[in-house]
């Protein structure tokens, strides 16, 4: 059995409170995308997270009609590829097309689209970006097999609690070639039960900026009580 191998560790003072994505990602096989692997793709909008992460990715992806001057903020700060959410739902259209073209010149690695976009809004976004489209799947009943041939290279599998089965059936219809990125759940168990059904690459949805605040506001109460 081959050991695991030694990986040395350098961290600083002023920067060693970073947002690790869970370790069991990292047994998923990755793709490659545009000449970079990717095996974890950090969930958030959050620009000061996506400065403190060691996610290999952001995917920003949001409840809002996209708006460049996010796409820019985001693609500014972040020190890795990002995937840009670019409608499907409210936003569609030659809309969601114009606003794909743009974040593909602002430096995108990709867009994402989201479940209820028509084929024939990812035709058109096809004829005119040369990045990957990234398709959200978020059901059997979604119409996987009519996005794929429209054009979009890459499914986004958000299925909830049936996630894993989801990704399962996907990858025994389309075998080993189609790359799929799917949600991971909350624990190593669910994320390692995604990567087992054919995942190639985890999303992670990190602790909000609320959350680490919390902790770190009861360390300091903790070291003022112990003084």
């Amino acid at each position: 059995m081959e050991k695991e191998k030694y990986i040395p560790e350098v961290k600083t003072r002023l920067r060693s409170r970073i947002i690790e994505v869970p370790h069991v990602i990292y047994r998923a096989s990755g793709i490659k995308i545009l000449g970079t692997r990717i095996k974890s793709l950090l969930f958030t909008t959050d620009v000061a997270i996506i400065k403190n992460a060691n996610a290999n990715s952001i995917i920003a992806v949001y409840p809002f009609t996209p708006q460049l001057s996010i796409t820019q903020a985001i693609l500014e700060v972040a020190p890795v590829p990002v995937f840009v959410g670019v409608g499907g739902g409210l936003t569609t259209g030659r809309r969601s097309t114009d606003i794909a073209l743009q974040a593909e010149l602002m430096g995108a690695y990709g867009v994402v689209v989201n479940a209820p976009i028509a084929n024939e809004a990812i035709e058109e976004m096809k004829e005119r970006i040369d990045i990957p489209i990234i398709a959200t799947v978020v059901s059997e009943c979604d119409d996987y097999r009519g996005k794929l041939k429209a054009g979009a290279s890459i499914f986004n599998v958000s299925g909830g609690a049936k996630t894993a089965s989801l990704v399962k059936m996907i990858r025994d219809e389309f075998g080993k070639e189609l790359p799929i990125i799917a949600t991971g759940g909350p624990t190593d168990k669910s994320i390692l039960e995604t990567i087992e059904a054919g995942a190639n690459a985890i999303t992670y949805t990190p602790p909000t900026s609320a959350e680490i605040f919390a902790g770190v506001m009861e360390k300091y109460r903790d070291d003022m009580r112990n003084k």
